[in-house]
């Protein structure tokens, strides 16, 4: 009796010690994390102590606090860091190293991928990965270059490429071009973007159709918008997906009402993550997303309520860094989001 006991303990410690915690996949816009040092290649004078935002070494650290507090709430969840963590509106690999040295992400361990890009506003995009989760094989940085308009300068789209639990993936971080002038007048830009995001998909998956293609960012235009839905091919439901479609688990929760950012008392889901047909249904390798548990949907949003505006015109909205030039000690004008990926 004793020995049986003990083979059904061993047993279950091993099936325990093997069962692997889905792996998290982010994306948070972190709204302006600029430094405190003049960089004459970028445009940043505003974010300097003696600019417009008066941002000294004070204003940096408390951003730079918050940040790491959100990230490591969004592991605490399930007490697992991220796999995978992309930003946007990071002005270098300096903020990128300070963010990581707070004590509530030092001990993730985490690794940088970045890459300078030409962006009139002098923000990047960036990837933050546990190399003990995903085995980065490569990356580039993508340029966007608008056809006759040479000083139309924007983000790059930041790749890489590697290795989780042997299957191959591809993760693209990116910032398309804002609605400025106008959501109509500016929309060819994002089209423009998302084409490439589109093509680049396509490119991948050829060259192997086993790779699992993972396209996130702040898109500037919502799931259910046409540079999402018909240029880069994100379809809302996976029974209608084909081999080169791509799936957008955030699209059913902005059709229900969920939104990453407020703007003019209405909310928009601007920040997504993107699958490709692969790892949406699970056609290839035994890894696809999953629903987190309990959830109703694939896409989630992370939002608690110190990161919340409590009062004033913009009740309800993220608790934002500043309004207008006034420092509000807050988090970012949008919410993270993220997916979970799992056998």
């Amino acid at each position: 009796m004793k020995r049986t006991l003990l083979s059904i303990l061993c047993v279950s410690a091993m099936l325990i010690a093997f069962a692997q915690k889905p792996y998290k996949v982010v994306f948070y816009n972190l709204e302006n994390l600029f430094d405190t040092i003049n960089d004459p290649n970028k445009n940043d004078e505003e974010y300097l102590p003696e600019g417009a935002r008066k941002w000294t070494t004070y204003r940096y650290n408390q951003k730079q606090a918050n940040m790491s507090r959100v990230l490591f709430d969004i592991a605490a969840e399930d007490k697992n860091f991220p796999a995978v963590i992309g930003v946007s509106e990071i002005e270098n690999r300096l903020v990128l190293e300070d963010l990581l040295a707070t004590p509530k992400l030092a001990k993730a361990n985490y690794r940088i991928v970045h890459y300078d890009s030409p962006d009139r506003r002098g923000v990047d995009c960036a990837f933050f990965y546990r190399p003990d989760k995903f085995q980065l094989e490569g990356s580039e940085a993508h340029r966007i270059s608008f056809p006759g308009q040479p000083n139309f300068l924007t983000r790059d789209l930041v790749a890489m490429w590697g290795k989780i639990e042997g299957e191959p993936f591809y993760f693209i971080v990116s910032h398309w071009p804002s609605r400025l002038g106008g959501k109509e007048r500016s929309q060819h830009s994002r089209d423009f973007v998302a084409a490439k995001c589109k093509h680049i998909c396509d490119s991948v998956r050829t060259a192997n159709p086993a790779t699992k293609v993972v396209i996130m960012g702040d898109f500037n235009d919502d799931a259910t918008d046409k540079s999402v839905t018909d240029v880069l091919g994100a379809k809302g439901s996976m029974k209608k997906l084909q081999p080169t479609d791509m799936y957008n688990p955030f699209y059913a929760m902005y059709k229900a009402g969920y939104g990453t950012l407020g703007y003019r008392d209405a909310w928009n889901l601007f920040d997504n993550i993107v699958v490709s047909e692969n790892l949406a249904t699970g056609s290839t390798g035994a890894l696809k997303i999953q629903k987190k548990q309990g959830a109703k949907f694939y896409g989630n949003i992370f939002n608690r309520s110190y990161m919340i505006q409590q009062e004033g015109q913009y009740k309800n909205y993220p608790l934002r860094s500043f309004v207008g030039t006034n420092f509000q000690n807050g988090y970012s004008d949008h919410f993270p989001v993220y997916i979970y990926i799992s056998k």
